[in-house]
Order: C-alpha cells, then sequence, then structure tokens
C-alpha cells in the first residue's frame, strides 16, 4: 500500500450535494488518492453536479488498483443521489480520467432508470475502448468525452479534442466546431 505522501491527487468538486453525500464519495477517493477541492461553476439547470477528474488511464489495471468493490459503492452513492433528487434534470455527474487520451464521462440524463443503466455500463466501455479509439481521419486526439446515448442505451463518443480543435460527433461523422 502506498503512503499518503505517495498518492497521486484527483479532484473533487461539486455542488447542490449533501455533507454525507460529499463525504462518503471523499472517503471512497481518499483511500486512494490525495483529494483537491475543484470550484466548479454552477449550472442553472441542474440541481446538483458533482466533477470527480482522476489523473490515471480508463483501463482495467486502473479498476484492479481502485478495487471493483469500492468502484460499486461509488456507483450505488450516484445512484442515491439520484433517486434522493427525484426526476427531471437533478443530477450531472462527471468523471473524467488521464491518460492519452484523456477520457471523460458527461452523465446528465433525466430518468433514473437510465441514470442507473448508465451508471452500471461505465466501466464496461473499456472493453471497446480500443474500438472506439481507432480513428480513421483523425490525428493525435487528446481528449474524448462520451455521453450515454438513451435510444440506444450505450456510452457513446460525443466530443473529441485533436490538434487543438474540437470535433463533435453528428450523423456518425465528425464535424469540426469552430
Amino acid at each position: 500500500m502506498l503512503f499518503r505522501s505517495e498518492f497521486v491527487t484527483a479532484e473533487f468538486g461539486y455542488y447542490g450535494v449533501s455533507p454525507w453525500e460529499a463525504e462518503v464519495i471523499y472517503e471512497l477517493f481518499s483511500e486512494r488518492f490525495k483529494i483537491e477541492h475543484e470550484d466548479i461553476e454552477q449550472d442553472s439547470n441542474f440541481v446538483s453536479a458533482l466533477r470527480v477528474s482522476v489523473p490515471l488511464s480508463f483501463n482495467e489495471e486502473f479498476f484492479k488498483w481502485f478495487e471493483y468493490r469500492r468502484w460499486d459503492k461509488l456507483k450505488y452513492i450516484l445512484k442515491e443521489m439520484k433517486r434522493r433528487r427525484g426526476r427531471k434534470n437533478s443530477l450531472k455527474v462527471n468523471i473524467g480520467f488521464g491518460g492519452t487520451p484523456a477520457i471523460e464521462f458527461l452523465l446528465d440524463v433525466e430518468e433514473k432508470e437510465i441514470f442507473d443503466n448508465a451508471l452500471e455500463k461505465l466501466d464496461f466501455v473499456i472493453e471497446l475502448l480500443s474500438f472506439h479509439l481507432n480513428f480513421e481521419n483523425i490525428e493525435d486526439v487528446s481528449k474524448v468525452i462520451y455521453k450515454f446515448d438513451i435510444p440506444t442505451r450505450k456510452w457513446k463518443m460525443h466530443t473529441i479534442y485533436a490538434n487543438n480543435k474540437k470535433f463533435v460527433l453528428v450523423n456518425n461523422s465528425w464535424k469540426m466546431i469552430i
């Protein structure tokens, strides 16, 4: 086990989150990371928001090191947060991972059942990651943002950043945004 001074630093920020919820999530991450508080901008469309930035790559080794039990607890807490807030745009969750490219998951769906389903499927993106990151016409991808696609009930790439440019997936084709 690493000594606390050897831990890498993760960023944790939120608004509209109860002290109990924040403490539970903080404790889950503080067992593996030094935690730095990150201020996040309040989005008037959401009652609550949570952002976690992990400086490690999104891969199987991360989940083994972080422990699946701890990851399952995080998913449970997030589901409970959604349940306690009800329907509509009550909770926005952003979980980012370092690495090349950086991988970020943005979960902002209204329905609790779909929200729960998205959380359960998040860690399964690893199985398709190498396929997803095989871009034909875009080089030097530095960041990929996934959003949960409600009609297909799958995590899909939504935005990528490459060569200081932003691309959004439109009709199964990457379009550069100026």
